[in-house]
């Protein structure tokens, strides 16, 4: 072959080659763009707006612990046992945070076993001591393909934890020790809480699976708490002297103004439930106005019909018992039926603090069950009719009233069993640890000088 014809036969082998390596280069461009496309579109967006109003909510509830409940709970005790009440409350909210960060976040919403009979149950430890998590992590909210931050999921929920053991408080106050109260509730979040949190609001769980509505925690806070507060009041024994003795509150003003913080913390713990700052959300909002307002005035007017006058008090516990009725309720019922549930629930709080408790003779000094317990109950099961689009609610008719009440009715039933189990073991573990009760001298001297060697007034 002459070297012209070479010269053009490598010229001709050069064009083909760099045209292939050309077309090469843009289909692998074209490639790679489409699979940074297809992962976009897979990675959840951040919403600005929904984490600014789930951080809001946050700290809403934060709210509703450290002051709200300390002070709603501590009014209501007598004067020398004030500071112990308070230092209760703020010391398990407290262990309950770093225990949600260690395990707890893990056991209720780590991932899932593949097909694990448990993870119906809990969820398994790939998250411990937040592993894994970080800013750049997400949680995902209702609506595809939006999400907000895991650091904020994660306190977001740590809030809830934190308060509904510190509600179970309110039927042991005023007798047990400090120290018994510390092992009760770290032993109760981890056999209770975690449980009931995974199967009811991660998606593996039993109760989720099954379509039990619970929208802000009517089984998951209220039932649980107030089964647990039952069974701790009765595994402790009665107060010295009761109820033979006055144990009127000392400051039914600091109650009322706890009962403020908490009617507006909770809309943090209803609206802020929606993870979105969205039209359920909104629904949510106006459900937690009304439900509670019905129940308020409903609870004086039930006082009245029986022949005391309206009291103070009587407004305060109404209030708490639509709240609580209202939570699993939320966002899954219209406005007129959150305020036939707040009244329903009023009624019957009303009848299980004034009647059932007396009759029975246990000692639940604050009306945890009374309220938290029957409040839970009464709205958990009533969520299932006023979903209904019949009476207004958000749901579509897809599953019959008669359906969904067997559902909720399933959820309650072993939610309670659940919690009075956990909790009988949970009290065991702290009597064998540190014994339950303050001595006799110091429940009568009071806790707050026994316990923490303080007074909450010098005189």
């Amino acid at each position: 072959m002459s070297g012209p014809d070479i010269k053009g036969e490598t010229t001709m082998i050069r064009k083909i080659l760099c045209g292939s390596a050309a077309l090469g280069a843009s289909l692998f461009t074209a490639s790679a763009a489409f699979a940074l496309e297809a992962a976009a579109a897979a990675a959840p967006t951040v919403d600005k707006g929904d984490t600014a109003w789930m951080m809001t909510s946050t700290i809403l509830v934060l709210a509703m612990i450290l002051p709200g409940l300390a002070l709603f709970y501590g009014g209501l005790v007598r004067s020398k046992n004030m500071l112990s009440v308070m230092t209760q409350v703020g010391a398990v909210a407290a262990l309950a945070m770093l225990v949600w960060v260690t395990w707890g976040y893990s056991m209720a919403f780590g991932n899932d076993y593949s097909g694990a009979f448990i993870q119906q149950f809990v969820s398994n430890f790939d998250k411990v001591f937040l592993h894994g998590v970080s800013a750049a992590t997400t949680a995902a909210t209702f609506t595809k393909g939006v999400a907000i931050p895991e650091y904020v999921f994660v306190c977001f929920q740590m809030t809830f934890a934190a308060i509904t053991i510190a509600l179970v408080l309110g039927s042991v106050v005023e007798r047990m020790k400090f120290s018994a109260v510390m092992v009760f509730a770290l032993v109760w979040l981890t056999i209770v809480y975690f449980p009931i949190a995974h199967m009811v609001w991660a998606s593996s769980g039993k109760f989720f699976k099954m379509g039990a509505l619970d929208f802000a925690g009517g089984t998951v806070v209220h039932i649980n708490s107030g089964v647990s507060a039952l069974v701790a009041c009765i595994m402790l024994g009665k107060r010295i002297g009761y109820p033979k003795e006055i144990m009127a509150p000392h400051s039914l003003t600091m109650t009322g103004i706890g009962t403020g913080l908490l009617w507006v913390g909770w809309f943090g713990f209803n609206a802020g439930s929606a993870l979105e700052a969205n039209g359920s959300a909104s629904l949510a909002m106006i459900n937690t106005f009304v439900a509670t307002a019905s129940a308020g005035l409903v609870w004086m007017l039930a006082e009245r019909l029986i022949g005391h006058k309206g009291s103070a008090l009587g407004f305060c516990s109404g209030i708490i018992a639509g709240l609580v009725a209202v939570t699993p309720a939320a966002g899954n019922s219209g406005p007129f039926g959150a305020i036939v549930l707040g009244a329903v629930a009023s009624i019957i709080c009303f009848f299980a603090v004034s009647k059932l408790k007396p009759m029975l003779g246990y000692d639940d000094a604050l009306d945890t069950f009374g309220i938290h317990g029957v409040g839970g109950m009464i709205g958990a099961i009533g969520t299932a009719i006023v979903y209904a689009p019949v009476f207004g609610g958000p749901g579509d008719g897809s599953v019959g009233i008669g359906a969904q009440l067997g559902v909720q009715i399933a959820a309650v039933a072993t939610t309670i069993v659940w919690a009075a189990v956990g909790t009988a073991i949970a009290i065991f573990l702290a009597k064998a640890l540190t014994g339950l009760r303050v001595s006799e001298e110091v429940e009568r001297e009071g806790l707050d000088l026994g316990e923490h060697g303080e007074r909450a007034y010098n005189y």
